[in-house]
């Protein structure tokens, strides 16, 4: 396999274990009929911050990027290498963020096949899309933008400066990281900081099954009234299933954002 090959398969890897185990926790905590049920926020800051250190171990071929915002701020920040050996190139830019885009996806499928039946079993369709995705409190578009770009510069600005600090960490750091992003910014967007992660597992969520398949509820039969069911009471089989399109652009663009911020940034601290 060439370079470029394995860097691609390397992050096609790398995210793809980031996305099966950070969606897996959010279906641990948010699936009623899961062990994990209730399990809180922190669970699954947690969850997330180790599904990273995973993926990037996984990924050590390709340097571990895992996300878009971190392949664009090295890009900015005016290196000649995104890992050892790795030019930074247009055509090793589109096999990072191609690698990254396809492993997301596969990532949420698995997640999806994971917990099957307990999707089956759940009847909210936003809980659901809330595994794959993220989604405001607030929603407000812009500063719901504001809010991601933040994040994620803290995430490329802080990823970015370890490789001028002997910490000892490794990978660990990374994860140690997107655990405070989460506990400390989270809250009011869910945290994408990763455009990858939120539009590839999006992108399955729309395509999955993962609709609740209920049969149309019984029409109850009055004394000879023919009475129907209320017009604004609409019975399960008339719930669809959305993928929030409309909000999608705010976890890739603003990730984006903050991960270019980031790398013009490093230029004068680093």
């Amino acid at each position: 396999m060439d370079l470029l090959g394995t860097v691609f398969v390397s992050e096609v890897l790398g995210t793809g274990m980031l996305t099966l185990l950070g969606a897996g926790v959010v279906a641990n905590v948010l699936l009623t009929k899961s062990k994990g049920f209730d399990g809180g926020w922190l669970l699954i800051n947690m969850g997330w911050g180790l599904a990273v250190m995973a993926g990037v171990f996984v990924a050590y071929k390709s340097g571990g990027h895992i996300n878009p915002a971190v392949t664009v701020g090295i890009l900015v920040s005016g290196a000649e290498e995104y890992a050892p050996g790795v030019d930074i190139t247009a055509t090793s830019t589109v096999a990072y963020l191609g690698g990254e885009m396809v492993g997301a996806f596969l990532g949420a499928c698995a997640a999806y096949l994971a917990y099957k039946k307990h999707f089956d079993a759940e009847s909210d369709e936003a809980t659901k899309l809330a595994v794959f995705a993220t989604g405001p409190q607030i929603r407000n578009y812009r500063w719901n933008f504001v809010t991601e770009v933040i994040g994620t510069f803290v995430l490329v600005i802080v990823v970015l400066s370890f490789a001028g600090t002997p910490h000892g960490l490794g990978p660990a750091a990374v994860a140690l990281l997107v655990v405070g992003i989460g506990a400390s910014l989270g809250g009011p967007t869910g945290y994408a900081i990763n455009p990858a992660r939120d539009l590839g597992p999006r992108i399955a969520h729309a395509v999955l099954p993962v609709q609740r398949n209920t049969a149309p509820a019984a029409v109850p039969v009055g004394s000879g009234s023919g009475s129907a069911p209320e017009a604004d009471t609409p019975a399960p089989s008339a719930i669809r299933k959305s993928s929030d399109w409309a909000y999608s652009w705010v976890p890739v663009l603003g990730p984006l954002v903050g991960g270019s911020l980031a790398g013009l940034l490093s230029q004068v601290l680093f």
